[in-house]
């Protein structure tokens, strides 16, 4: 049965991650910002702390934590910064199609090295014309005569691309077979015919890298295809399912960082002679914040429990992903009013809070395509 209670061993996992958030990466994190700058010692002692890659399970090396556990971490990481908890994050996404649908070889190989090596794996499933269409990717995989494939495509808006050394993705055996034709696969940086171009100049969330990957006529040999050819799509929708908690997570450590930075600056800041936090107009506001973190934060939780109970979640994850990103973009707006002016300048964290906050909305399925999840399974019959 559902319990949103955490266990002591899930506290100590939280308070690490809090520390580890509150000594390290928030002070790093405007440098980071503002430069666009990728922190990588921030990741690499992240690693060597054990925060990275949780999920991994123990037969090949990982700390074989849940869902749960790695929200619960991604919740405190967010709170100091979005865009670190996002590249640490999607570590993890890269490694989910390995997890859900990799042979045993496959995952002695390609996860064992995220443990043994300090090192990032992205995950490419969006193109230039198929972002939450995944059945509408152009990426081919063409047969070759004796076995094995030929790879050619884009991928764009890929997380740490220019850091990774291998990525996971997913291409077409057959466009007209939409669906039916997309195949998982696994693949080495150094493969000829991988390349990754430029870094993109994003309006928030600027130390997570984000470049296009391009696979210009690379040979890929069967122990390079996850899963069954033809049978990507299921690989693709489980990792979105089993991800999409996390940002539910991450959504609820920005809205609880707003609420913080929101509560103390209303306490200080005066006007008309009290502070401005005896104003009820403050107030609502900040009281909205803690309802939506309230919020947030049960339905990653539940949506999370699912995962690891392996109980039907696809629309719990919709539920946890869209609502916490609609109402973290709402507190980072909110932060910014109550800070007036100041909010609007670099000089406090709420200008970089609402940058940051809006591709929550967008990554790994946009909000609104959430609602048609939600919507597909309120009328399923």
């Amino acid at each position: 049965m559902y319990n949103p209670q955490i266990s002591d061993e899930q506290r100590q996992l939280v308070d690490t991650a809090r520390k580890f958030t509150a000594d390290v990466i928030i002070p790093a994190a405007p440098e980071y910002d503002e430069s666009e700058t990728f922190p990588t010692e921030v990741f690499r002692q992240a690693w060597e702390l054990g925060l990275m890659n949780v999920e991994i399970p123990e037969d090949y090396g990982g700390l074989g934590l849940g869902t749960v556990e790695g929200c619960l971490i991604a919740e405190e990481l967010a709170y100091g910064c979005p865009a670190i908890a996002t590249s640490m994050m999607c570590n993890h996404l890269g490694a989910l199609p390995l997890i859900v649908g990799g042979s045993e070889e496959q995952k002695q190989r390609w996860l064992g090295r995220l443990v043994e090596n300090f090192e990032f794996i992205s995950y490419a499933c969006s193109e230039p014309d198929a972002g939450s269409d995944v059945a509408g990717m152009k990426s081919r995989l063409v047969a070759k005569d004796g076995g094995g494939y030929v790879l050619n495509g884009q991928k764009r808006w890929i997380t740490n691309a220019g850091q990774a050394s291998s990525y996971t993705g997913f291409a077409t055996i057959d466009p007209a077979l939409k669906h039916k034709g997309i195949t998982a696969f696994v693949v080495d940086r150094k493969v000829s015919g991988v390349s990754v171009g430029r870094k993109e100049k994003k309006l928030g969330q600027r130390a997570s890298e984000t470049c296009d990957v391009l696979f210009d006529d690379v040979e890929l040999g069967p122990e390079n295809i996850i899963g069954e050819p033809g049978r990507g799509f299921y690989v693709a929708m489980e990792v979105f399912d089993k991800s999409r908690p996390m940002i539910g997570a991450s959504c609820a450590g920005l809205i609880r960082r707003c609420l913080d930075e929101s509560r103390n600056y209303a306490l200080e800041r005066k006007t008309f002679g009290v502070p401005i936090a005896q104003h009820q107009a403050i107030q609502m506001i900040l009281a909205d914040m803690a309802i939506s973190y309230a919020a947030t934060r049960a339905l990653y939780l539940q949506a999370a429990w699912e995962v690891d109970n392996d109980v039907k979640r696809t629309m719990t994850s919709s539920l946890a992903k869209c609502y916490g990103a609609d109402a973290a973009v709402k507190a980072a707006t909110d932060a910014v009013q109550v800070f007036g002016g100041y909010g609007y300048t670099r000089e406090y964290p709420v200008e970089k809070l609402y940058r940051d906050a809006k591709l929550l909305q967008i990554y790994e399925g946009t909000s609104q395509v959430q609602r048609m999840v939600i919507a597909r399974n309120l009328l399923r019959s």
